[in-house]
């Protein structure tokens, strides 16, 4: 379980998490029809060391690039390599970033032109679902309430909520205890505290929850072939409530 028990500890968090909210913003502006997933790759790589920090995943047990890129039936974990973005994509961004031993990961799926109102829905209900998870991430609450807030979300829609892969606690180390499921019961798990930093992750799938992983040992998509969104922040939680330290407006912090 990690810690931030120093003001210092804390800035240097929001630092890497404002290159993260960058990325997400800057990436998602570029990438419309024809250009490659590389192409996104190297823009997200550029501004995380402009801005003085290192790519989180870039190494990481082996992974072969600065963020994780996610199109349509992919829902976590994406290798960028020479796909080319289309009319109708859907694509999930994941991006993480270290400052001074401190790391930020946040992200976020969107539409690349026209894609069918159901597909419109599912992306702005995950969306909502994490904004529903970052709400329950207080001093004295649990675990499972988290889960639950996210979980009750995509319960009307019929959603898969993906179960084999979940959010994390996140500090010096990208992943750090407690694991943040995306599914569990209010009242249940472990007593959230003040001082602790969570990346809380709902991942919706149009079909059902089951998954795979493709042939590239990374790439996790949805078994059925179902589209799948997933939205990501790193979240301190405070005497005054959660604060995200990976959103857009933190840019400047």
């Amino acid at each position: 379980m990690i810690t931030y028990k120093q003001a210092d500890d804390y800035a240097a968090m929001a630092i890497a998490g404002a290159a993260v909210a960058e990325v997400l913003a800057e990436v998602r502006n570029a990438a419309v029809p024809g250009v490659s997933l590389e192409d996104l790759d190297r823009i997200a790589a550029t501004i995380i060391r402009d801005r003085g920090c290192t790519p989180s995943f870039l190494g990481y047990h082996g992974f072969p690039a600065s963020i994780c890129a996610s199109p349509n039936s992919a829902i976590v974990h994406g290798i960028p390599g020479d796909y080319r973005i289309v009319d109708g994509d859907i694509l999930s961004i994941d991006a993480g970033a270290i400052y001074k031993g401190w790391h930020g990961d946040g992200a976020v799926t969107f539409a690349v032109g026209s894609v069918p109102k159901a597909v419109v829905q599912l992306i702005a209900t995950t969306a909502d679902a994490l904004d529903a998870g970052i709400a329950e991430a207080k001093h004295g609450n649990r675990v499972g309430d988290i889960g639950a807030a996210v979980s009750g979300v995509a319960a009307p829609h019929g959603y898969g909520v993906v179960r084999e892969y979940v959010g994390h606690g996140i500090g010096q180390q990208m992943h750090e205890e407690p694991q943040i499921p995306n599914y569990g019961t209010p009242g249940r798990g472990l007593k959230l505290k003040s001082g602790m930093a969570v990346a809380i992750e709902p991942m919706f799938n149009l079909g059902g929850p089951e998954t795979a992983v493709l042939d590239d040992e990374w790439t996790v998509v949805t078994a059925d072939g179902s589209l799948s969104a997933h939205f990501e922040h790193t979240v301190a939680i405070t005497p005054d409530g959660p604060k995200v330290l990976t959103a857009l407006t933190s840019v400047d912090a």
